[in-house]
């Protein structure tokens, strides 16, 4: 065999294997895509409770195995159990919410029986640019009647799914116990495998656990903190839901800046249209200076500093990350957008690092300026 034809075998052959991993992986990804979220969610908690794992590793001495077991027992006690009672109080509060509504009990058009009384100019506009506004008051009583169901029929379809959601929950922890105790050796076959070099390669996984544990940690911190909140105050103003609308504000708190104040704002227009003028009054302050101050303060010190990103960037990660991938984008988004930085930030540096020096260029760090034209 002429050398020639030896080169075309061997770039054959390297294509030919090239091609095989590419379409084996992808057939792998395409066979369990079903249980991504398991997985991923599996890596995200192994993450977030790793240093609970190395310190229930140092009390038992090195051995993994039990203190593998433990700390997974541990993501059972502090979010499976939670995760379960939620769901199920959220069910329930929201049948009587959705019923009270659909009923005529509880009205949400208020805002617009406020109009008609006290601002009857606002109607009269309204009316001449073609607005029918008890048309309009119906229509807002049905989309309400049908947010509130939409969100019921969802948590109800999550609990009547008992046992694939007891499959999926199962095989989270079940892969829980293994990121666990086979963590380390995880990362480094990954690590391995990646044709990046050794410094990007760590850059890149450092980055990747950082902005993974900071944003679950943060948005978890920022969520409660909401959502507890919103409920107490809900609960002090006589608002039986009191628990569903506090979910459903720890719920949207996923999103930076304008998440709760979907809930409470609106609350408190009805409260006002209603008559209940201090509730409604307490309700604007406890958003403003309680809810919103949560939000305002503590995510930035929990998230934005942890991951060194703006807000404006994590905002819209966050909400493209869950129009992509669902609720756990809100922690897919923000790790998509960090490692896009520093994928970035690594290749301006070897660019820059490896770009022709031109002539009378001064190099990063040298403060010695080229001589002027005639010098000796």
């Amino acid at each position: 065999m002429s050398p020639l034809a030896q080169v075309r075998r061997q770039k054959l052959e390297i294509i030919a294997f090239l091609a095989l991993v590419l379409f084996t992986t992808a057939l792998f990804a395409w066979m369990i895509r079903a249980f991504a979220l398991p997985i991923f969610w599996a890596a995200v908690f192994a993450v977030l409770f790793r240093p609970i794992h190395g310190h229930l590793l140092a009390f038992f001495r090195g051995r993994r195995a039990p203190a593998a077991l433990v700390a997974t027992l541990t993501v059972v006690l502090f979010v499976v159990l939670p995760f379960a009672l939620v769901l199920a109080a959220l069910t329930q509060q929201g049948l009587l919410l959705y019923q009270a509504i659909a009923s005529g009990e509880i009205s949400v058009a208020g805002p617009i029986d406020l109009i008609e009384r006290s601002l009857p100019a606002v109607a009269d506009f309204l009316a001449r640019h073609g607005v029918d506004v008890a048309q309009l008051r119906v229509s807002v009583q049905e989309l309400a009647a049908t947010s509130t169901q939409f969100i019921v029929t969802r948590a109800l379809a999550a609990g009547q799914n008992v046992l694939w959601l007891l499959l999926l929950f199962g095989l989270m922890l079940y892969l829980q116990f293994f990121f666990f105790r086979d963590g380390d050796r995880i990362v480094a076959g990954v690590a391995r495998v990646l044709p990046l070099g050794d410094d990007r390669r760590q850059r890149l996984l450092a980055k990747f656990a950082q902005v993974a544990h900071a944003t679950v940690k943060g948005s978890l911190i920022v969520a409660v903190a909401q959502g507890g909140l919103g409920a107490i105050l809900f609960s002090i103003v006589g608002i039986q839901t009191a628990v569903f609308w506090g979910v459903v504000m720890a719920v949207l708190s996923l999103l930076p800046a304008v998440g709760a104040g979907l809930v409470w704002l609106p609350a408190a227009i009805i409260l006002f249209a209603g008559g209940q003028i201090w509730q409604g009054v307490l309700v604007v302050l406890g958003g403003v200076f309680v809810i919103g101050l949560v939000d305002n303060v503590l995510r930035p010190i929990v998230v934005g500093r942890d991951t060194k990103m703006p807000d404006y960037l994590i905002l819209i990660s966050t909400l493209g990350g869950i129009a992509v991938f669902g609720l756990a984008g809100f922690v897919a988004g923000p790790v998509v957008a960090a490692l896009f930085l520093v994928i970035w930030e690594l290749f301006a540096e070897e660019y820059t690092s490896t770009a022709p020096q031109l002539p009378g260029q001064l190099v990063e760090g040298d403060t010695t300026a080229p001589p002027a034209a005639g010098a000796q």
